[in-house]
């Protein structure tokens, strides 16, 4: 309990203090507020609020500056020294064995709707190439293990698959430039044909300059989406390579209908290769052409135009 103070008077007599009952404190605060109250309104009338807003610096856009570009360089490029002492890098993934299960599935074929039709002609029918002695797929260019060995010094690049590795390589006698260049691979399993056997012909000409190519980027040029990797199906359906299937469904006698209904199991990939090569077959699902996601170029692709194969 507070204590009250008391007061002396003249007299010498103590009289004790009144009890603050905080009417003076509510009448101070409220002759402020009322202070305050009309300080604000006599500000707006002259103005003086709206003016400090007027002067302060409107906040300063941000301004986005596009990426210098550097001129293209005068000289021609060169190949790095520096790389020719440093060991091959190996960027081959490790596959995924497949499951023993038996897995029934339709063999059908999707490929997007680009922005301009997908149609072939006789003239194209007649482009179609050919081989007489089956290729061994997954062993050119391919070390002990079975991957890819890729070289930036000594390897050629593919058209098709747009990797750089070792191997051979074809050569076009029409443009006579890196765009004829195809692995054995890439040119077996989508068009069909034998790399040694376009090697060993003087008068062979790619399927760029014959108006057949089909990866990515030439489908994309011509307004037609990428194909993926279709070599196991299209063997499936009955057709030697990629190309034959595109152009036979899609030429002027195609049904492509017809080829969309039928049924396979994971145990008929011992038996689609038509030259007997079993594991081959079974390891060309991170090849096949690379057509699936092959806008990529190697940056020594430019140094190698005008290039003889070995």
């Amino acid at each position: 309990m507070v204590s009250k103070k008391k007061r002396r008077h003249g007299n010498g007599g103590i009289e004790p203090e009144k009890e603050n009952d905080g009417g003076g404190v509510a009448d101070y605060e409220l002759s402020r507020e009322q202070r305050i109250k009309a300080n604000l309104e006599r500000m707006q009338k002259l103005g003086i609020l709206e003016l400090s807003r007027n002067l302060k610096p409107p906040p300063k856009p941000k301004t986005i500056r596009p990426p210098k570009r550097l001129p293209p360089s005068p000289t021609s490029q060169r190949r790095s020294s520096r790389i020719q002492t440093l060991p091959t890098v190996d960027y081959s993934e490790m596959r995924v064995p497949n499951s023993n299960e038996k897995v029934i599935k339709d063999v059908k074929i999707e490929i997007k709707e680009g922005s301009q039709p997908e149609v072939y002609t006789e003239e194209h029918e007649k482009a179609l190439g050919d081989h007489k002695e089956t290729w061994t797929l997954c062993v050119d260019g391919y070390d002990d293990e079975g991957n890819r060995m890729y070289d930036a010094y000594a390897g050629k690049s593919c058209h098709q698959c747009r990797q750089k590795t070792t191997g051979h390589r074809t050569k076009c006698c029409k443009c006579n430039i890196v765009q004829g260049q195809f692995c054995g691979d890439c040119l077996f399993m989508r068009y069909g044909e034998n790399v040694l056997e376009a090697k060993e012909n003087p008068e062979w000409v790619c399927p760029v300059c014959r108006d057949i190519c089909n990866c990515s980027r030439c489908r994309r040029v011509k307004g037609w989406e990428p194909t993926g990797n279709l070599y196991r199906k299209v063997l499936r359906l009955g057709f030697k390579s990629v190309a034959h299937y595109l152009i036979h469904t899609r030429g002027p006698n195609g049904k492509q209908e017809d080829m969309e209904d039928l049924k396979t199991s994971d145990e008929e990939d011992d038996e689609v290769d038509d030259g007997g090569n079993v594991s081959s077959v079974k390891n060309i699902n991170d090849h096949d052409g690379g057509d699936g996601d092959s806008d990529y170029k190697s940056d020594d692709d430019d140094d190698n135009e005008g290039e003889d194969d070995d």
